[in-house]
């Protein structure tokens, strides 16, 4: 427990730092604040904030969500998840991940330690139970790796627009404290969109293809369905100053019906980095 308020701790104390960057007090190349909201079948489920902070040679993440419509007279839930990184070539190296999430009675804590793509400490409480048919972890599947909320956010290479079908290639190694995962994104086409507030432009929207790799139970009927699912899309529009696209819209078809979630406020900016704060101070 005292290493997942030491995550916390410290995600909460670089948050700060970058948000008060938007006053010129600090370092940031560009942020990212957003609300997103869940329906499923076009029926309300929930809603969500998400702030993103890009520096010069740090990054964090932090979002919050809670269960809305319908959905609450059957059960309630809340989350609060952070991330801490470096900015290292252009890409997001993260190096702590944190997650409260509560349904009903029972809450959820994750807390991941990484270094250069490297698990160190990983904290799970309540732990996973025992399962012979759970596939195990081998010393390789801790490496190479980012956590959730890295993995979300897409860094084109290069000089050109970043909003482009470059975007959508390759997959991501993903560790999320319980279950280790890759997702892999293809090209499917561009689209315009117009945020409720903020973001108005083009997004280029990619296939989304999930493959279990360890930590899961093969048989499970959500995983199996996750694996085999081919209409997954993820809308990905930009963040100032950044060449850093973030998800506009993720939609799934479910046995429920079409599940999205969609941003209603984009607001993204881009904040002044070291040479250019120092500029503001001298003139």
């Amino acid at each position: 427990m005292l290493s997942f308020r030491f995550t916390l701790a410290g995600i909460a104390a670089a948050l700060g730092a970058i948000i008060l960057a938007g006053t010129g007090a600090a370092f940031a190349q560009g942020k990212l604040e957003a609300r997103y909201s869940a329906s499923l079948s076009g029926l309300p489920i929930g809603t969500g904030a998400w702030f993103v902070g890009i520096g010069d040679d740090q990054y964090v993440i932090g979002a919050n969500g809670s269960t809305a419509g319908l959905v609450r007279l059957f059960t309630s839930g809340s989350g609060t998840a952070g991330v801490q990184g470096n900015v290292v070539g252009g890409r997001l190296v993260s190096t702590g991940y944190a997650s409260n999430l509560t349904t009903g009675n029972v809450t959820d804590r994750i807390s991941i330690i990484l270094s250069a793509g490297t698990v160190k400490q990983t904290i799970v409480d309540p732990p996973m139970p025992p399962s012979l048919e759970r596939v195990p972890f081998t010393d390789a599947h801790y490496h190479g790796v980012t956590d959730p909320m890295t993995g979300s956010l897409v860094r084109v290479a290069g000089a050109g627009d970043p909003v482009s079908p470059e975007a959508c290639q390759g997959s991501t190694a993903i560790f999320d404290g319980r279950k280790r995962y890759e997702l892999r994104v293809a090209f499917k086409r561009m689209e315009s969109v117009r945020a409720d507030k903020g973001y108005q432009g083009p997004v280029v929207v990619c296939a989304l293809y999930f493959t279990p790799v360890a930590g899961h139970i093969p048989g499970r009927p959500a995983i199996k369905y996750l694996a085999e699912l081919r209409d997954m899309e993820v809308w990905l529009a930009p963040i100032a100053n950044t060449r850093i696209l973030a998800p506009f819209r993720v939609s799934l078809p479910t046995p429920f019906g079409l599940g999205v979630l969609q941003a209603v406020n984009f607001i993204t900016v881009a904040t002044p980095g070291h040479s250019a704060a120092a500029n503001a101070k001298t003139q």
